[in-house]
């Protein structure tokens, strides 16, 4: 049994994180502020087969309020902290991107400050693959070396990324950052692109195509995020690395509606909008250094993976 620490732990990739953990036997503490980006009874449902389960703990702080989230963690002690917790979204991030540098960059220097001193010496952090900005070498590789971010939220990632190295250099915390390539599945928050599509397609409303629908995506299945998150514990071979987490394919944006058209049994209304500011052209990850690494295998395809949110979504909405 490890002892962890997983900030986010209400969203919805560190619910599912959170369930496969305790179902491995770990001791889980999530920390979670129930930020109002959206409803905290989303997050709530989210951990509510958690809540029962003895090796868990929910703990309501905020961390860019140091001292307050360090004090509410004295009970415990931890042997890895995952960092999932920031504000998320490319566009919000472009009306408010003062919010998201205190978030995502002043969040993420407290939780390395508190592992320094508490001797955690694991980090794994939530990076993006919008850090690749407009790079226009496909598929990206974490040997990239020109990073051309748009947006204040992918500028904040990049930099989360930085502090982990200077924290693995300086004090010897072995700091792993994952960038996630379009993660989608159950429990997808509502403000990102499939939750809308199917949820105005359900209720008969138009969605909005930015741009020609040329723009591509690698849509990655949730639980083969949370299977590379979790290959990523055990890697020692290094103090300081950086892994895509993707599925290795890309597909266009008209195609991602008539697949959710064909998983749905519904036709989609289109309004066309143009390309907003922040979006990137598209996403492919090269996961060959994952693969090679951490053994990461991602083996959902959109039309199963749509499946399974579709099946979900129904249930939800009972």
């Amino acid at each position: 049994m490890k002892k962890i620490l997983v900030t986010g732990g209400a969203g919805f990739i560190g619910s599912h994180l959170t369930e496969k953990l305790l179902l491995e036997g770990h001791f889980v503490v999530v920390v979670d502020n129930f930020d109002p980006f959206y409803s905290s009874q989303i997050k709530q449902n989210n951990i509510n087969g958690c809540i029962n389960n003895e090796n868990f703990r929910l703990v309501n702080a905020d961390i860019t309020h140091a001292e307050n989230f360090e004090k509410s963690l004295e009970p415990y002690s931890f042997d890895i902290i995952i960092h999932l917790a920031a504000k998320a979204g490319v566009r919000p991030s472009i009306l408010d991107p003062l919010s998201y540098q205190n978030t995502n960059v002043g969040g993420t220097q407290n939780l390395l400050e508190y592992a320094r001193k508490m001797k955690i010496n694991k980090f794994i952090f939530a990076s993006s693959s919008s850090v690749y900005g407009i790079n226009p070498k496909i598929p990206w590789s974490e040997s990239d070396n020109v990073l051309m971010p748009i947006s204040p939220y992918a500028s904040t990632k990049i930099s989360g990324e930085l502090l982990g190295h200077v924290y693995s250099h300086l004090y010897g915390i072995n700091f792993i950052a994952l960038r996630l390539f379009t993660v989608y599945g159950p429990r997808q928050r509502p403000d990102l692109a499939i939750y809308k599509f199917v949820n105005n397609i359900q209720n008969g409303k138009p969605i909005l195509l930015y741009g020609d629908g040329s723009t591509f995506r690698d849509y990655t299945y949730v639980d083969d995020i949370v299977s590379g998150i979790i290959s990523s514990i055990s890697y020692n071979n290094s103090d300081f690395e950086i892994f895509n987490l993707g599925n290795n394919s890309s597909v266009k944006l008209t195609d991602l509606i008539n697949t959710i058209e064909n998983v749905f049994h519904q036709k989609a209304v289109i309004l066309k909008k143009p390309m907003q500011p922040g979006d990137v052209p598209g996403t492919f990850a090269d996961i060959s250094k994952a693969q090679k690494l951490l053994g990461y295998h991602p083996d959902t395809n959109l039309y199963s993976g749509l499946e399974k949110f579709r099946d979900w979504y129904q249930a939800s909405e009972i």
